[in-house]
């Protein structure tokens, strides 16, 4: 990781940067994939899977029999884990369930509103060399409490065909029972648009690598609804001398493991931390099987000495992390002051792996900045709010002149008459 050492604030906006890609050619590439889905449907499937994914696969759909060979294959451990994190996750997301009351905004006016559960959601599942089975949990239980009416999930197959037995199995004690072999870009094309096999939905969530993220980006344009714009994973993290280095450590590393494209952050008032946490890292490092991924994550990752926790914070607001931890006993002293973060972690012990799987709160979360002006997965993701509104004889007599003015005003005569007729006949009675 490069070190800086007390930047000017002018220099900040340089620093907050993420690593940029080649832009002009992925938007072609994923444009092409998705016109193929379009047109050609399971076809092209079938296509990308044998181009792709080095597999030629007979059917697009998981089978139940797959799914209790792949019961059978995950350990009680592992179910166990699985349990405890779906029982915190659903406490959380169901806390977030809310009736609205009823609002009389002048007598015989009354206004509400109404949560709607999206009747048709897509899943996408990552595999590969870390299938994340965990985002099921994230995506489904709330998509569940919500009443979606239809989950579709879409995950890549191995080279076998095969899909990971955590994935079969989360999705199993969901509930999820549409589950098609599909991975990339081609995934997100295919839920977007529909195919002969996998059913059209109305808005899709979930993580993936560049070619998934354009993906969701470009099928915005198509009228389907996303969860949020999303790339690579990061974690900012504010340590003071309080903070414990090997800790510190763990958590960036754990984030510099998701991939190359991923970036961590170490900011700190104390060059002493940064030295300490620095030596951790390269002893961590060196025990852990994806090496070469987090040693290039970090190549794109920096240690910052600024003044104080104050300006620490003030950074981390610019930075806008997907992650944030505060490793410091007087954490919660900065809660107020942090505006900019998908999800904030306080303390030692508050590692954001916890957050990942079992705290309870959900991991899909805006990066690349956007936790300026976006929020991470929850309840709401899952519906949209209805308004209603009643408004019996009083209720029109009272708002009702006021409406005539503002419709003449704005010189919409029908609007204007609509409550006129309603005021004669009121009156006429």
């Amino acid at each position: 990781m490069k070190v800086v050492k007390i930047p000017s604030r002018s220099d900040w906006s340089r620093l907050v940067k993420r690593p940029e890609f080649e832009k002009n050619e992925l938007t072609k590439v994923v444009s092409n994939i998705l016109a193929e889905v379009k047109s050609k449907g399971d076809k092209s499937l079938f296509e990308f899977a044998e181009r792709f994914d080095n597999v030629k696969l007979k059917t697009l759909n998981v089978t139940s029999q797959e799914i209790e060979i792949a019961v059978s294959q995950v350990s009680e451990e592992l179910k166990s884990a699985i349990n405890i994190a779906k029982e915190n996750i659903e406490k959380f997301h169901k806390s977030q369930y809310i009736t609205e009351p009823v609002i009389e905004t002048t007598k015989g006016v009354k206004c509400w509103r109404k949560s709607i559960g999206i009747e048709k959601v897509g899943l996408y599942i990552p595999g590969g060399s870390a299938p994340l089975f965990s985002t099921i949990l994230m995506l489904a239980i709330p998509a569940n409490i919500a009443g979606c009416k239809e989950i579709v999930l879409c995950t890549p197959p191995d080279k076998e065909g095969n899909i990971n037995p955590a994935i079969l199995y989360t999705a199993n004690l969901i509930g999820i029972t549409q589950i098609y072999k599909v991975g990339g870009a081609q995934a997100i094309g295919s839920m977007a648009f529909g195919t002969e096999t996998i059913p059209q939905v109305y808005k899709i969530f979930g993580p993936g690598n560049q070619y998934v993220t354009k993906a969701k980006e470009l099928i915005q344009q198509e009228g389907v609804a996303i969860d949020m714009p999303a790339g690579p994973s990061e974690v900012l993290i504010i340590a003071d001398e309080t903070c414990n280095p090997a800790f510190v450590a763990a958590d960036l590393l754990s984030q510099a493991e998701h991939g190359a494209d991923s970036q961590v952050i170490l900011l700190s008032d104390n060059s002493q931390v940064i030295e300490k946490v620095t030596i951790e890292l390269d002893l961590q490092l060196a025990q852990l099987p994806r090496t070469e991924i987090a040693e290039k994550a970090l190549q794109n990752s920096k240690s910052i000495l600024l003044n104080d926790l104050d300006e620490c914070i003030d950074f981390s607001n610019e930075y806008a992390p997907e992650h944030l931890i505060i490793a410091s006993i007087n954490a919660s002293n900065y809660i107020n002051k942090i505006v900019n973060a998908g999800s904030v972690f306080l303390g030692n012990y508050s590692c954001e792996s916890a957050g990942d799987y079992a705290s309870g709160t959900n991991h899909t979360l805006p990066t690349n900045g956007f936790a300026r002006n976006y929020s991470g997965v929850s309840l709401d993701s899952f519906v949209k709010k209805i308004t209603f509104q009643k408004l019996d004889k009083e209720g029109i007599k009272n708002i009702g002149p006021a409406i005539e003015i503002m419709a003449d005003a704005e010189q919409l005569f029908a609007h204007k008459n609509a409550v006129s007729l309603r005021l004669k006949e009121i009156k006429d009675v």
